[in-house]
């Protein structure tokens, strides 16, 4: 079996990208605080936003007076993206002809294996940048222990409460209320059984709390749990997003228009990911597909975020 043609290639590579850059998996929550926005270059200035973004201006003016003038974003610390990229492998054993070059179905399942183990790196980096205490000032963050943790049912914890303050440190701030909250599946499995939570929710004539009955009941636009696990070298398992709760203010924007006042976004080249040329690999007797992403996820608006560590035991 040789090499694909340059017309096999020309007609495949293009297809197998579009299969890249559509994948998603509904485990990955990363994205609801960090929008994906495309850059041109590798390396840049991060567009930051302060609280005069976020603000109501007075724009009123008097005759003779000066119009009042405004400016959007700023040019912050710098950014590099990252270049990840990983080859899926396609043995001929399991395909139908195995003399043929692979259909489009079959190259699809094998780059979207590979695309899920890119996307989980960039889950977790997500992750890491939203739980990292020391991006958020004093008033926008909280480690709960003991019996305000979330995961205490004696009476003292209420997660309607710690979420209340959260929201309203993030207006105090940028003007505006907290609209997504991103959690870690442990703090979900908690709140399920909450005494505070369950007396709600009794009215509404739903037995257990939902991820859109939270929402509701916090006052959100949107609730995701990250469900997501990873291993490390030893095999054990570990939550992506641990035991913490991110709120935020999300709104996304273009890079053409400085964004739009939001918390946080995901920096990725223009035209990724991209599937390269694939390759048949004579001693692996085995079609190879490379998958590369370049991305960096990035705070854009700390002050539009609320971090609450250990919400659980």
């Amino acid at each position: 079996m040789g090499q694909m043609s340059n017309s096999q290639a020309r007609v495949v590579d293009p297809v197998l990208t579009s299969v890249a850059q559509g994948y998603q998996n509904a485990e990955f929550v990363g994205s609801a605080l960090f929008p994906t926005v495309t850059v041109t270059q590798r390396g840049g200035k991060i567009i930051q936003f302060n609280k005069e973004d976020f603000m109501l201006y007075a724009t009123g003016r008097s005759p003779g007076q000066n119009t009042k003038r405004v400016q959007f974003g700023h040019a912050g610390a710098s950014y590099a993206l990252e270049s990840h990229s990983l080859e899926g492998v396609l043995p001929v054993e399991t395909m139908q002809e195995a003399e043929s070059v692979p259909g489009i179905d079959m190259a699809s399942r094998t780059i979207n294996g590979t695309q899920n183990i890119i996307a989980l790196r960039l889950e977790k980096q997500q992750a890491d940048t939203a739980r990292n205490a020391a991006s958020y000032s004093a008033s926008n963050k909280i480690t709960l222990s003991g019996t305000s943790q979330w995961s205490d049912f004696s009476g003292v914890s209420d997660p309607v409460a710690a979420v209340e303050v959260g929201k309203e440190a993030v207006r105090k701030k940028i003007g505006k209320r907290a609209n997504t909250m991103v959690m870690g599946a442990a703090v979900f499995a908690s709140l399920k059984q909450h005494p505070k939570i369950v007396e709600r929710i009794k009215y509404t004539g739903r037995d257990v709390a939902t991820p859109e009955l939270l929402a509701a009941l916090f006052g959100l636009t949107k609730l995701y749990i990250g469900d997501a696990v990873y291993s490390d070298d030893s095999g054990a398992f570990y939550d992506v997003w641990g035991k913490d709760v991110i709120l935020a203010y999300t709104e996304t924007g273009t890079l053409q228009d400085q964004g739009k006042p939001s918390y946080g976004y995901t920096y990725q080249l223009e035209g990724y990911a991209i599937v390269e040329v694939p390759y048949f690999d004579r001693s692996a007797k085995s079609w190879v597909f490379p998958v590369t992403d370049e991305v960096a996820p990035v705070i854009a608006g700390v002050d539009a975020g609320y971090l609450i560590s250990n919400a659980v035991a």
